[in-house]
């Protein structure tokens, strides 16, 4: 443990902003798996309306720093062109 108040502060700050993101991916992950689910049981408007909410919730992400945008990027792209596939 830290001696240091400043140090101190530090460890309880990171520790927050360790907290926020794992939410927020965690979030992140479930509107994923929406999109996915909907893929795979073959509803395309299912999957169009995930993936709306889904690019929304990976473009917050990237935003808050979260996520590098060009990862943001990559993700929306490979959800979007598997849901424009769905025949």
């Amino acid at each position: 443990m830290a001696n240091i108040k400043s140090a101190k502060k530090r460890i309880l700050v990171n520790q927050k902003r360790a907290d926020r993101n794992k939410s927020i991916k965690s979030g992140v992950k479930t509107a994923i798996k929406k999109v996915n689910t909907a893929i795979n049981a073959n509803d395309k408007a299912a999957a169009s309306t995930a993936l709306t909410a889904a690019t929304s919730a990976i473009h917050k992400a990237a935003t808050k720093g979260v996520y590098h945008k060009n990862t943001a990027s990559r993700k929306v792209s490979r959800l979007a062109q598997a849901v424009n596939k769905m025949a």
